[in-house]
């Protein structure tokens, strides 16, 4: 998509992509797409930091780490749902707790999430259609 907008002299702001631990490991935008936005002047809204809430469900990271993470990388925000008052503490915590992570801090984390990560198996929205609102609902195809 990005190489086509280039070509016709279209450029995008901003895109919206997953970025988290598990995403360096299986079907990468962190590799793939993100060093193309950051070359372009694209600005870059992080998203999928928890991979909905299976990233978590992997039990190999806990959520400030999730936050930290991608917060280190060169997005321009990052986004994240919030839906009671303890996500919300959770993400105003990881705000005032946070420094870039060093290189060996990500070497590390990407460690520990690797083998949880290989299959895409909590990354639902790679490998399956759970978060495609269009398979779900074909009649908005007309």
């Amino acid at each position: 998509m990005l190489e086509i907008a280039l070509q016709h002299a279209f450029h995008f702001d901003a895109v919206q992509i997953p970025l988290n631990v598990m995403d360096a490991h299986f079907r990468s935008f962190q590799d793939q797409v993100l060093p193309l936005l950051v070359k372009n002047g694209i600005g870059v809204e992080a998203m999928k930091t928890f991979g909905d809430h299976f990233i978590l469900q992997s039990r190999t990271v806990q959520p400030i780490e999730c936050l930290h993470y991608s917060m280190t990388l060169p997005a321009s925000v990052v986004i994240t749902g919030i839906d009671n008052m303890q996500v919300l503490d959770q993400a105003l915590e990881a705000a005032r707790t946070y420094k870039p992570m060093t290189k060996e801090e990500i070497a590390a984390l990407l460690v520990r999430t690797r083998n949880a990560a290989l299959q895409g198996r909590f990354e639902l929205y790679k490998t399956t259609s759970h978060f495609d609102g269009t398979a779900h609902n074909p009649q908005w195809l007309g």
